[in-house]
């Protein structure tokens, strides 16, 4: 069904702007979505975005001092009311992904029109803003990509999505998920249990958006198969993998032996996609990464891609990105 909107600017004067929405078509039960539960969504957008947002059956009046926000603000419930028409529930995480959206794209006055869906069996996956729409189009293009940012903005959670969109269409022939064992500041000792029991404490990240995607059954089929395969970084050395899509996560704590090696694995049909986070590197003290070599040393190489991501392409609570942007800025003024 396509949705009449119909905008206008009610008064505009030195100090405040006043911008109203009137959403069709009136539907009591999908405003009451677009509202949340005691109009935390509204809320929400209100602090966010330093607005007020009053409204009346389906006609919204935002105002704010600043002319800019209430654009947005009156976009951002445009697009929010849209997610509204399968009865498709609005919690805060989307209006904050919304938010991040639209703040990606003022520049370019709209959503961006190319965002391609990555259809997996169990849901389909939508890039938000632009550089995780570069990121998903860097790997699709290129046979190795790589995906550098902080915590939050979606690399691992996009690479398995592009992962399991290709085995289901037969693009390739297995997924191997790749991680060092290198643990978070803390020695855990001797794991228990056969190679895969050992490695998947490291690999829990990729499993959940494998569950989410393909369910457990199918998973653990899948893996029983050897069509998908967990293995640790050191047991990568000596293969070749033709027609598999690699992903190797948090490769901040490869040394530049491994990584080097992982990526001379790489065989005719593959795709391999490299994510990691340079700020979090848990190497031992004085080891350099390997990943901060590679990115420097195939800078030039052709059909290698590079995205990076920043403190706002965080799809996280908000508060994770302004802890990302604080730790950025206490690195810079201590460097």
């Amino acid at each position: 069904m396509v949705i009449e909107l119909t905008t206008k600017t009610t008064s505009s004067s030195p100090t405040n702007t006043i911008k109203e929405i009137r959403l069709e078509p009136f539907d009591n039960k999908r405003l009451a979505l677009l509202c949340g539960q005691f109009d935390e969504n509204i809320k929400h957008i209100e602090s966010r975005l330093g607005v007020r947002i009053s409204y009346r059956g389906n006609t919204f009046k935002v105002s704010s001092p600043k002319a800019p926000s209430c654009q947005s603000t009156v976009e951002i419930l445009r697009h929010l009311y849209r997610e509204t028409e399968d009865n498709g529930v609005i919690s805060l995480e989307i209006v904050h992904l919304f938010i991040q959206e639209f703040g990606i794209s003022t520049s370019q006055g709209d959503f961006p029109a190319d965002t391609k869906l990555i259809k997996t069996p169990r849901t389909s996956v939508k890039p938000r803003g632009g550089n995780q729409n570069n990121y998903v189009d860097g790997i699709k293009k290129h046979d190795i990509n790589f995906g550098i940012g902080p915590a939050g903005t979606g690399k691992t959670y996009l690479a398995v999505a592009c992962a399991v969109e290709a085995l289901t269409n037969e693009e390739v022939k297995r997924i191997l998920l790749v991680r060092p064992a290198v643990e978070a500041g803390e020695k855990l000792g001797f794991l228990p249990g056969d190679l895969a029991q050992k490695v998947d404490p490291y690999l829990r990240p990729l499993y959940d958006a494998l569950y989410e995607m393909l369910g457990f059954e199918q998973v653990a089929r899948l893996i029983e198969k050897s069509i998908i395969e967990i293995a640790p970084l050191a047991f990568m050395r000596g293969r070749t993998l033709n027609n598999a899509f690699i992903i190797l996560d948090e490769s901040q704590n490869t040394t530049p032996e491994q990584m080097k090696m992982f990526l001379t694995r790489i065989g005719f049909g593959s795709t391999a996609v490299i994510t990691g986070d340079l700020t979090q590197t848990d190497l031992p003290k004085g080891s350099k990464s390997g990943l901060a070599q590679a990115l420097h040393v195939l800078n030039n190489v052709k059909g290698i891609g590079s995205t990076t991501f920043i403190a706002s392409d965080v799809v996280r609570h908000p508060i994770v990105q302004r802890i990302v942007e604080a730790y950025n800025h206490y690195d810079s003024s201590h460097n």
